[in-house]
């Protein structure tokens, strides 16, 4: 028998999908961040919603940065309710693997963490990143205030100074938010071998200016 056939089409399907073994339940377990949660007042916390491509590694990286409070994975700004992995990697529901970040906004700010997400992602590539096709995996900054829109516009303003092709990453409204079944929450605490588009070890080096976006 020729296998390479199968080992093609088999690997064809594991580079345009995070997993391959969804679960059905929509509830999150409470977990712990890596930063020292006594070191994080509760009462500024702030909340924002980054795509960056498959949710695992973007979920791993922002829970790494000082001043985050809690992370969680899920889908965002599609149609339908509740979603399931299977769902959102058809296509047609529209939605993006997209990370809540929970942070305490005395201690980082929205332009650090749009700096920290600038410096993992390809804006200028359209439903990909890294390995990952598809609509789902679109970079995207969803935002709950309408006052944060314009400090978003223009960072990304400063950024696309960076780039010669468009940044084509949304900045939009969060319309909606569901979150990514409990396999898929912490998923590279959990499988520490598990695939991963983001090399985590740029935080060792990266150095963000607060002022970085601003005018």
């Amino acid at each position: 028998m020729n296998i390479k056939p199968f080992l093609i089409i088999f690997g064809c399907l594991f580079l345009v999908s995070c997993s391959n073994n969804p679960s059905s339940s929509n509830e999150k377990e409470t977990r712990s961040n890596n930063n020292d949660a006594s070191e994080l007042s509760t009462d500024n916390l702030e909340k924002a919603y980054f795509a960056g491509g498959c949710f695992w590694g973007v979920e791993a990286y922002f829970e790494q940065i000082p001043g985050v409070y809690e992370t969680s994975s899920g889908y965002a700004n599609g149609t339908g309710t509740n979603p399931t992995y299977m769902d959102v990697i058809q296509g047609d529901q529209g939605f993006a693997e997209t990370v809540e970040v929970i942070y305490d906004a005395d201690r980082v700010g929205l332009n650090e963490l749009l700096a920290y997400f600038f410096a993992v992602i390809d804006p200028t590539v359209q439903d990909q990143q890294g390995n990952d096709v598809g609509v789902q995996y679109r970079t995207g900054v969803y935002y709950v205030k309408e006052e944060e829109e314009a400090l978003i516009q223009e960072a990304f303003l400063k950024e696309q100074e960076n780039y010669e092709k468009p940044i084509v990453t949304e900045v939009l409204p969060l319309d909606n938010f569901y979150l990514a079944e409990e396999e898929h929450q912490d998923y590279l605490a959990k499988n520490p071998n598990g695939y991963c588009h983001i090399d985590l070890n740029i935080l060792d080096d990266l150095d963000v200016d607060e002022n970085v976006y601003e005018k």
